[in-house]
Formats: C-alpha cells, sequence, structure tokens
C-alpha cells in the first residue's frame, strides 16, 4: 500500500513536469502492474499510444514530497470556536504588507513590494494587502509612523488580516510597539525569510545552519505576554527558583531563557565546525588534482537549479519560487576536449540578504569564494534584472569573492522582453543570454565556461610510450591537449599541464 501511495505521488509530479492531461492518470495506473511480454494486454484502440516510461529523478522526488501535504487556501468551517493550536494549522495567515519608501523610483518600490508578496506566499501566507509610505527614513518607535499605524490599525480590522509584514529589519522596541498598538502579530523582512529557509532545509547542515541563524535572530527578541519573561524567581532556589543551574532568586526568566538560547548556538557552532572540516577535506582533494570548479550564483528564482540540470543532467529540484533550494549540490563534468572541472549551484541570494543567513551559511558560501569561476544567473524576465545584478554582488563582496572571474547568464529568454535582454549585455561585456528551459544559448554558455576555466601552466612536449596509457588519459582529464600524433616509438603530445603532471612527463620530455 506505501509503494503505491508513493508511485501515485510521484506519478503526479511527473505529470506536472511532463505537462500531461487528466486522461493520461489512468494509462499511467494501469502500467504500474501490466505484465511484460506476450501475455501484456493490447487493447486494440487505434488512438492508444506506446506505454511512457520515465526514471524520475531526485529532484522529481524532493518536489514530490515538498507537495505531498498542502494547506487549502479559501477553505473554513462555520465553526469559530477553535483552539489557538487548530487555528494555526487549519488556516493560512492572512497578511497585510507594510513598505517604507526612502530612495529609487516609485517602480523600484513595487518592484519590493512585490517580492515581498512572492516571499510571504512562498511562506504559506494569503497576502490580503500592501501599503507603502515615502519617508526620509523609517520611524525609530514604530517604522511608519505614529499616524500611519492608526491607518495600518483600520485596514488590518477592514481585512481580517492576522499578521503584518514589513519590508525592512525591524528593532525589537518597534516590533513591540507596532504589536500593541495594530493588535496582530508583526514579522519583519528577516524572520519571513527565515522561515522560508527553515521549511526548504533538507540536509543536517541546512537545519543546522538555519536554526543558528533564527537563535541568533530571537536572542535579542525575547519577550513575553504580560511581561511574564521579566518575572524574577521565588525565595527557593530548587524547581520554583529555575532550578539546577540558574543563577539564584533574582534571576528573571528572559535571563533564563537567553542562556539557554546562547548554550545551544555554541553547540551547533561546533557542530558546523565538524560538518567544515569534512566540506573542507573535499575541497582539498579538488586543490591538491588541481580540478577547476565553476560556482553558479545569482538572485533566487533566476533558474540557476535549471541551469545545473541543463549543463550536467544533475537532476536536481526545480520549482518556481524563492529559495526552492538550499543545500549545494555539485556535479563533476568535463569539458569538450577532456578537461574535468566541477559545477556546483548554491543558495540564492535576495534583496537585503539577513546577516545572520550569510553569517550561518558562510561554510556553505565558501564554495563560492573558492571557486575558479562564478556563473552570475540572472532572471532576464524580471522588472529589474539590474538590480537583481547589484544585489547578488553585494552579497558576494562581503563573502570576499568580488574579485573572482565572473560570466553572467542572462537566463529565461523565451519570456524575456528583447529589449531588456539587450539593454543587459550592452551593460554587461562578459554575458551570454540562454533559456534553460528550451537549450537556447546553452552551447555559447557552454564554450564561454570552457574559456574562462583557468589554463595548465607549464607547457610540454613528451613522447609517452604506450605502456603508460595511463598518463595519456591524464593529459586528457587535468591537462590540455594541443597536438596529439601516434608514432612507432610511442604518442608524441604537445600542451599544456599542472606541475604535478608536468614532472611526471618530464622522462619522456623531447
Amino acid at each position: 500500500m506505501t509503494n503505491n501511495a508513493e508511485d501515485f505521488t510521484l506519478a503526479s509530479a511527473l505529470r506536472a513536469t511532463e505537462g500531461w492531461d487528466e486522461t493520461d492518470e489512468l494509462d499511467e495506473l494501469d502500467d504500474l502492474d501490466a505484465p511484460e511480454g506476450p501475455d501484456r494486454f493490447e487493447s486494440g484502440y487505434a488512438d492508444e499510444g506506446p506505454v511512457r516510461s520515465v526514471d524520475p529523478t531526485t529532484g522529481d522526488m524532493d518536489l514530490a514530497a515538498r507537495h505531498e501535504l498542502r494547506r487549502v487556501a479559501g477553505l473554513r468551517t462555520e465553526l469559530e470556536d477553535i483552539t489557538e493550536v487548530e487555528y494555526r494549522q487549519l488556516r493560512l495567515e492572512r497578511v497585510v504588507l507594510v513598505g517604507v519608501w526612502t530612495e529609487g523610483s516609485v517602480a523600484d518600490v513595487e518592484n519590493a513590494m512585490a517580492e515581498l508578496a512572492l516571499l510571504a506566499e512562498t511562506a504559506g501566507s494569503e497576502v490580503l494587502d500592501a501599503i507603502y509610505q515615502r519617508r526620509s527614513s523609517p520611524d525609530p518607535a514604530t517604522y511608519i509612523g505614529r499616524g500611519k499605524v492608526e491607518g495600518l490599525r483600520e485596514i488590518v480590522q477592514a481585512t481580517g488580516a492576522d499578521t503584518v509584514i514589513c519590508d525592512g529589519e525591524l528593532a525589537p522596541s518597534q516590533l513591540r510597539n507596532l504589536e500593541d498598538r495594530v493588535k496582530v502579530k508583526v514579522v519583519d523582512r528577516t524572520a519571513l525569510i527565515l522561515d522560508i529557509f527553515a521549511q526548504h532545509a533538507k540536509s543536517k547542515e541546512g537545519q543546522a545552519q538555519v536554526e543558528l541563524a533564527q537563535l541568533s535572530y530571537m536572542k535579542q527578541r525575547l519577550r513575553g505576554w504580560g511581561g511574564n519573561l521579566s518575572r524574577q524567581a521565588g525565595g527557593r532556589v530548587g524547581a520554583d527558583g529555575g532550578g539546577i543551574g540558574g543563577r539564584g532568586p533574582g534571576e528573571t526568566k528572559i535571563e533564563t531563557d537567553r542562556r539557554r538560547i546562547n548554550d545551544r548556538i555554541a553547540k551547533l557552532r561546533r557542530e558546523l565546525k565538524v560538518m567544515k572540516g569534512t566540506r573542507d577535506t573535499k575541497r582539498q582533494e579538488r586543490r591538491r588534482r588541481e580540478i577547476p570548479s565553476v560556482a553558479i550564483a545569482g538572485y533566487t528564482n533566476a533558474g540557476k537549479s535549471s541551469l545545473l540540470n541543463r549543463l550536467t543532467g544533475a537532476g536536481v529540484l526545480v520549482e518556481d519560487a524563492l529559495f526552492a533550494t538550499l543545500d549545494p549540490t555539485t556535479r563533476r563534468t568535463q569539458t569538450a576536449d577532456g578537461r574535468v572541472y566541477t559545477m556546483s549551484d548554491t543558495v540564492g541570494f535576495v534583496r537585503h540578504l539577513p546577516h545572520q543567513l550569510v553569517e550561518a551559511f558562510r561554510s556553505t558560501l565558501e564554495e563560492v569564494a573558492d571557486s575558479d569561476l562564478i556563473v552570475h544567473v540572472v532572471d532576464g524576465s524580471h522588472p529589474d534584472p539590474e538590480g537583481q545584478l547589484n544585489a547578488v554582488r553585494e552579497v558576494l563582496a562581503d563573502i570576499e569573492a568580488g574579485d573572482i572571474p565572473e560570466l553572467v547568464v542572462i537566463n529565461k529568454i523565451d519570456a524575456a522582453d528583447p529589449l531588456v535582454v539587450d539593454r543587459v549585455l550592452r551593460r554587461e561585456p562578459h554575458a551570454v543570454a540562454v533559456s534553460a528551459r528550451t537549450g537556447e544559448g546553452i552551447a555559447e554558455a557552454i564554450a564561454a565556461i570552457e574559456a574562462d576555466l583557468p589554463r595548465p601552466q607549464v607547457e610540454f612536449t613528451a613522447l609517452v610510450p604506450y605502456a603508460r596509457g595511463d598518463l595519456i588519459d591524464r593529459i586528457h582529464k587535468d591537462g590540455e591537449i594541443s597536438t596529439l600524433e601516434h608514432t612507432g616509438e610511442g604518442t608524441r603530445v604537445v600542451g599544456r599541464a599542472s606541475e604535478a603532471l608536468a614532472s611526471e612527463l618530464a622522462e619522456y620530455a623531447v
């Protein structure tokens, strides 16, 4: 029974990716248990097509697992008297978006609010309304000013929203003041992105990194209803006074909770340090063999995973959502002349990426900082591709990857305005335009990547005996061959190689 359920879920995901219609479902389910060979039943209908055989990739299975359980918007029961736990489980959060416009044009702030709406929907919310205000700087007390708070409160009451999301990182006092006056939960942009990361983190390292970022964010924002986190312990030091390990009867509950968070943060950092050692060991092995590495970086939902699948056949998860994939994926590939190199997909960036995430994911982002080439993917169909380029480059500068050679790949040209694509191509001298969905421009992108890979340093000319075919194989994989000729004495090779490989070829030099 379990296998049939898994097959049905996986088949549903495959239908979504292949574009099948509803009539394909019965044919596919019949094919699951159909016998092979001459005993196979033939219906005789003229319109019956061939049997489909599709092997699911890792990305297909991950996407099917993510879509197995979904909350449905717009469904409600007439029973209103339900508990808080049931309320959070059965209903989507209904949110109102709030932004402060301090610089830029009206189009810039509207693009920012549209991105905030996509973030809210990715986190599982229903966006009811969005407002923004022009100010020289956010109000230090309430973010939008005392007068606008009353207007926001009226909007919340009229729409029935239960959450307000602000497009910025709010101070603890701003969060408290807004909640006290609006009377609903207030969430800032940082907490929203952290929530999305927590939903999509899959690997053990990714989950630890997200938890570390969440705890670092929460530590400065601890508070409780009615001030219960500020109460002091009683006269006893035992269970009523905080238990063993407390600081005594004068310690408040908020201090106890902050100390527990610090202990958990210290433990997570120790675990991440061990995981970083494993990642460094793999990276050192690639360095020892001098295998070039290419990192695919870019704005979230720009099509990095789709491009990796198109270039290497990795089969990783692809979804039209922000931060769909968080865990880095590295695949081994080779150039047209046989040189081996690695290509890594990294976590997507976003405008005003929270500082906690940059610090927590620093070990993962080192894949970008230690690469030989950055393939910077930008969404050509986005209203502001130049803004995406600048946002990503700010993060690259933060992780000390701003000096690495960069190839800009303008993706989604099948859905982009040709004038916008031409504008970006004129602005970026070293760029190519592709469509990871249709395959247009992929050959040009591969050629540009191979041309930008670091070349071996040492030139050589060697006559390699036929008994040393292993050296010829290594030259194909790790070196660069200019000419190759088979003679009576052996294989004459002219090319370039690393210092280690050139030293082994020295005895056959001519």
